[in-house]
C-alpha cells in the first residue's frame, strides 16, 4: 500500500490508498473536488458491476472509504491507485429543494464579510447550486459545497453552546443545515422551517441528503412555520 506523506506535504498526483483493517481501504485525495470526483467514479463503477465485492462506500472531506471488501483488498488497492478519474459532472440528477427563512443571527456579519447588503445574502445563497460532498457530524447533516472560494468564511471565533435544529449555516467551503439542536461554530444565516425532513428513521432512506445529491435553497415566507425538503 502507499504510505501517507507527513502532513500532506510532498503529496504526488493521484490517490493514496491505505489499508483500514482486514477488509477496508481508505483512499486519500488531494482536494475536496478530487474526492467528490473519485467518490462519483466509485459509485459509477459499482453500479456497472465493476466492484462487486465492496459492501459500503463512505466519502469524507478528503477521503473515500471502501468497506466490506469481499476479496483481494491488495489487488483492489493497486487498481484504485491507477484509476483515471474524469472531472466531476455537476449537472445531473434531480435537486433537493430546502426552504429557508433568511433571518439568522450572523446574517449581517456574513453580508459584511461578503461585501454585500444583508438582503443580498439570500439571493447569493439561493442562486448557488450546491452538492452534498459528504455526510457526518449528526444523522442527516450534509456538508454542501458550491460557494465560490471568495465567499468561504471561517467558523465563529466563539462557538455557540446551542444551535437550534433547522439552522442554515456556513463554515469554510461548506453550507449545512443542523438536523437537531447541538453546539456549533458555524455562521448562521437562516433556518429551515421544518428540519424534521432532514432525518426520519422511519423513511427509506432516512436521510434527505445523500453524498452526490444536488441541493437548491429556496427562500421561504418570513412567517413560514411549515415546509419540507422535496425533490424538484
Amino acid at each position: 500500500m502507499s504510505a501517507p506523506p507527513p502532513d500532506g506535504e510532498g503529496r504526488g498526483p493521484g490517490p493514496v490508498v491505505l489499508t483500514a483493517g482486514a477488509d477496508a481501504l481508505l483512499v486519500e485525495l488531494g482536494s475536496g473536488e478530487e474526492t467528490e470526483a473519485f467518490h462519483a467514479e466509485v459509485l459509477r463503477r459499482r453500479a456497472a458491476g465493476e466492484l462487486p465485492g465492496v459492501r459500503e462506500v463512505v466519502p469524507g472531506a478528503r477521503t473515500v472509504l471502501l468497506d466490506g471488501i469481499a476479496r483481494d483488498p491488495a489487488g483492489l488497492a493497486r487498481e484504485l491507485a491507477s484509476w483515471r478519474v474524469p472531472p466531476l459532472r455537476r449537472d445531473t440528477g434531480q435537486a433537493v429543494e430546502i426552504p429557508v427563512v433568511y433571518d439568522g443571527p450572523d446574517l449581517a456579519d456574513v453580508a459584511e464579510a461578503w461585501g454585500v447588503a444583508a438582503a443580498e445574502v439570500a439571493a447569493i445563497h439561493t442562486g448557488t447550486e450546491f452538492r452534498v460532498a459528504f455526510c457526518g457530524f449528526a444523522p442527516g447533516f450534509g456538508y454542501l459545497t458550491g460557494l465560490p472560494d471568495h465567499l468561504h468564511l471561517p467558523r465563529r471565533a466563539t462557538p455557540r453552546t446551542r444551535v437550534p435544529a433547522g439552522a442554515v449555516a456556513l463554515a469554510g467551503p461548506y453550507t449545512g443545515v443542523y438536523p437537531r439542536p447541538s453546539p456549533g461554530g458555524w455562521q448562521l444565516i437562516g433556518r429551515m422551517p421544518d428540519p424534521a425532513a432532514l432525518w426520519n428513521p422511519d423513511r427509506e432512506p432516512p436521510a434527505l441528503l445523500a453524498p452526490g445529491a444536488r441541493v437548491r435553497f429556496v427562500e421561504a415566507d418570513t412567517d413560514a412555520d411549515a415546509g419540507s425538503g422535496a425533490e424538484a
